[in-house]
């Protein structure tokens, strides 16, 4: 006599097997029915705990096929029996992701000052723009501001940042930012006079960053106060930016207008 099984669900309408991953710490996933996107940092019986690139933190249940990884589904189990393990950080201080591949480059843009500028801000949010597909460009000074924004015409799916150095009421900086009127388009400042001076003085070994009399180059300045070589400021920054190892080692008044223009560009900032 034949036997039957008593699942009588056609093949196929039977949903198809789909991999079980161990939540690692540092791994990516995605809770399709929240939308959440972030890397695994606990994984305890039953449940997991994800933290997004802005800290926040969410525990999910360990349900099959419940997550997506690279947008594929798949279901989370818990890793082997071990020692807790913290994720990575970029420099930055986001969770790192291991293995990522940079995004296509948005239309959106931000723009910065000059090359220093540039070269601090990747070495810092270097790996985080390429996940997001942001492109960072310096644009040798800010004088021609208004029609540099209007060249680039920002509307919501391509938003532009600006970051401007010595954005302090009453300077030409602070009259050039108010200008930009566009609702996609975002323009900052921090109050040093050059990116320089955002680098913590304790992370250079030096007490504080020298006052430099009005009118004279601030770069030639500091080098002839510090007794650093002012003859070639370039070779200079590269030493201080070799200085410069994650977020820690930069003041809090740049780290806060780097990260609202990134969430500005990518969206994540409303509006």
């Amino acid at each position: 006599m034949r036997q039957y099984s008593p699942d009588l669900t056609p093949p196929w309408k039977k949903p198809k097997p789909v991999p079980e991953v161990p939540a690692e710490p540092g791994l990516v996933v995605e809770e399709p029915g929240t939308g959440f996107c972030g890397a695994v940092i606990r994984c305890e019986a039953g449940t997991v705990t994800l933290e997004d690139r802005f800290g926040k933190h969410r525990v999910f249940p360990l349900e099959p096929r419940g997550f997506l990884l690279e947008g594929r589904v798949v279901t989370l189990v818990r890793p082997p029996s071990g020692a807790p393990v913290r994720p990575a950080r970029t420099a930055s201080g986001s969770v790192a992701v291991p293995g990522a591949r940079a995004r296509v480059a948005r239309a959106g843009r931000i723009y910065v000052e000059g090359r220093h500028d540039a070269e601090l801000v990747e070495k810092v949010w270097g790996d985080d723009l390429r996940i997001e597909g942001v492109v960072v460009e310096y644009l040798e000074g800010v004088d021609d501001l208004p029609s540099i924004v209007a060249d680039f015409g920002p509307g919501p799916d391509a938003r532009l940042g600006v970051l401007v150095d010595h954005l302090v009421p009453g300077t030409k900086e602070f009259r050039l930012a108010q200008s930009v009127t566009s609702e996609h388009a975002l323009v900052v400042g921090h109050p040093y006079i050059d990116i320089w001076e955002a680098v913590k003085p304790s992370s250079l070994g030096i007490a504080a960053w020298p006052r430099v009399p009005h009118g004279q180059d601030w770069k030639t300045g500091v080098c002839r106060a510090l007794g650093w070589p002012s003859d070639n400021t370039g070779a200079v920054w590269q030493a201080i930016l070799a200085r410069v190892g994650s977020y820690k080692d930069l003041e809090p008044a740049l780290l806060g207008r780097v990260e609202e223009l990134i969430d500005f560009v990518t969206g994540s900032g409303g509006a």
